[in-house]
């Protein structure tokens, strides 16, 4: 008999841990970063890709550099934790649907998701990968509020990579809400990934990465040796 996959935990400051469901993830959700990547930062609606909630990893992990990749990216991002389900959520609600928030990193094999791109294929192999979703803490609602603003940061062997403020979400929390709400039936125990700013490039073996978002706890992850 084959015995089901455990469940997939994230600690939280206060001491529980959050029962994860699914990793949904906004695309291009920076307009310096649509840049970078070759596209148009124009205020078009957004589109989403996912991850295995197994995909998750805390703080402290060491990550192993995935197979058939030599562009293995980092991706600094605020992470939404879902605590109320919902479908057609308004915008005006949006936030009443919100547990929690933390610092993320949206680890990707770059060179697997722009030819996936390139050729109109999924992004599945770039970006749904075994421990591509590093997860720091886990902040809930009642003890910081809602972060709109604010630096948000990534530092690889403690050089500044990526710096940029939450401000500059193209698509703001709420809004991603709404959206993915007429898409899938949101349920509590879901994180989105919200999208990172420019400044994405490749990490190799050794590296120490670390993301940093006022309010929240710093998530630090290092890259070791493929698996």
């Amino acid at each position: 008999m084959i015995e089901p996959a455990p469940a997939v935990f994230a600690p939280t400051s206060d001491g529980r841990q959050f029962p994860v469901r699914r990793i949904f993830c906004v695309g291009r959700n920076y307009a310096a970063h649509a840049r970078e990547m070759g596209r148009d930062p124009d205020r078009e609606p957004p589109f989403f890709f996912t991850k295995w909630a197994e995909a998750v990893v805390p703080n402290g992990s060491i990550i192993p550099y995935p197979p058939a990749t030599a562009n293995f990216h980092y991706e600094a991002e605020l992470v939404v934790a879902i605590g109320t389900g919902g479908r057609n959520i308004p915008v005006d609600d949006a936030l009443g649907h919100v547990w929690g928030y933390a610092t993320g990193n949206d680890l990707t094999r770059r060179d697997l998701q722009l030819a996936a791109r390139d050729t109109g294929r999924p992004w599945d192999s770039g970006k749904n990968v075994e421990a591509s979703a590093p997860l720091g803490l886990l902040h809930p609602v009642s003890a910081i509020g809602h972060p709109a603003r604010g630096t948000i940061r990534l530092l690889v062997n403690e050089e500044v990579k990526q710096d940029a403020d939450l401000a500059d979400l193209i698509w703001s929390v709420p809004e991603i809400i709404s959206t993915l709400s007429t898409l899938w039936t949101l349920e509590p125990g879901d994180l989105i990934f919200t999208g990172t700013p420019a400044g994405v490039g490749a990490v190799v073996t050794g590296d120490v990465v670390r993301v940093e978002i006022e309010g929240l706890t710093a998530l630090t992850v290092t890259i070791g040796p493929a698996a």
